[in-house]
């Protein structure tokens, strides 16, 4: 009797072990990032990996969100910065939009390897991106486009990038922050933009890039990273520091606001990343002077 009450004590450990949010509960609330390092882009890779990109030199550290531990996969350089960032899981390439450069960046999500730097805007700032099957999609956040990188079957890039302008509803603000955070649906038919300026979510049309404003019932005030699953939506609000949670109708016409993800935690967060039942999110600290020694974190909430 003794050897079948231990033999149930051991099933009964493994089954809570393995039980939902189980494992999230050892892994860390927050990841401290190197001084000075001023991160404003972030995705997860295979397994519980994590990259997040630098504002001062577009510098790419890998994280292990299991442990905490990082190292440095790619190396800064004098006036380049990383902003939004995708992990295409089928070939291990990591997309970084490079900001004022108008580059978009192709790294090896193993060996920090550049694979591609594809010229997309001379005089924009190319702030974020989305992966599909097919397509490598970019946001401009100082013109009304998507700059479109296609892909072959096996994740390869099979041409040069083309510029698709937003049309339809979308509103464009000269000399405003404009086209921010991008998703995509499952089937990578649709398309979810965040326009900072105006406070809009927008369904876009990948091929046409006809906008359709999707009705909120209100703002979503300073909308920057933006994460899709299932039908919520994730909607990063640095200066309300929280992440608003919207369920989407099933046509993505409309939308209700739902509750937000909040953390003692969180000094202006900008992008967000999701990795089983939780967000992590980065501080990037905007009005805090981005000092070598400033601290910088990577904050982990429950959805």
């Amino acid at each position: 009797m003794r050897f079948v009450r231990i033999i149930t004590l051991a099933i009964s450990l493994v089954a809570a072990l393995a039980a939902p949010g189980a494992a999230t509960a050892v892994y860390p609330d927050v990841i401290d990032l190197p001084g000075g390092f001023f991160p404003e882009g972030i995705a997860v890779g295979n397994g519980h990996t994590a990259y997040v990109g630098s504002l001062v030199d577009g510098a790419i550290r890998r994280v292990d969100l299991r442990t905490g531990d990082g190292v440095e996969l790619v190396a800064g350089t004098e006036g380049r910065i990383a902003v939004g960032m995708d992990y295409d899981s089928s070939t291990g390439n990591l997309y970084v939009a490079g900001g004022p450069d108008g580059n978009g960046y192709v790294f090896d999500g193993e060996t920090g390897g550049t694979i591609a730097v594809v010229d997309l805007a001379p005089s924009g700032f190319v702030n974020d991106v989305i992966v599909t099957n097919d397509a490598a999609y970019f946001t401009d956040s100082f013109a009304p486009v998507l700059y479109v990188v296609p892909l072959s079957r096996s994740g390869e890039i099979a041409g040069p990038s083309q510029t698709i302008p937003l049309t339809g509803d979308f509103q464009f603000v000269p000399g405003g922050f404009n086209a921010n955070g991008i998703v995509a649906t499952p089937s990578g038919t649709e398309l979810i933009v965040v326009n900072s300026s105006v406070g809009e979510l927008y369904k876009v049309d990948p091929d046409t890039g006809e906008a359709t404003a999707i009705d909120l019932g209100g703002a979503v005030v300073n909308g920057d990273g933006l994460v899709l699953a299932g039908r919520s939506l994730f909607a990063v609000e640095g200066s309300k520091n929280q992440i608003t949670e919207i369920l989407l109708a099933p046509n993505l016409a409309t939308g209700t606001v739902v509750g937000a993800l909040t953390s003692d935690s969180y000094d202006v967060p900008t992008t967000a990343a999701r990795f089983g039942n939780s967000l992590y999110a980065v501080n990037a600290k905007f009005g805090t002077p981005p000092l070598p020694t400033t601290p910088y974190e990577i904050v982990r909430v429950d959805r």
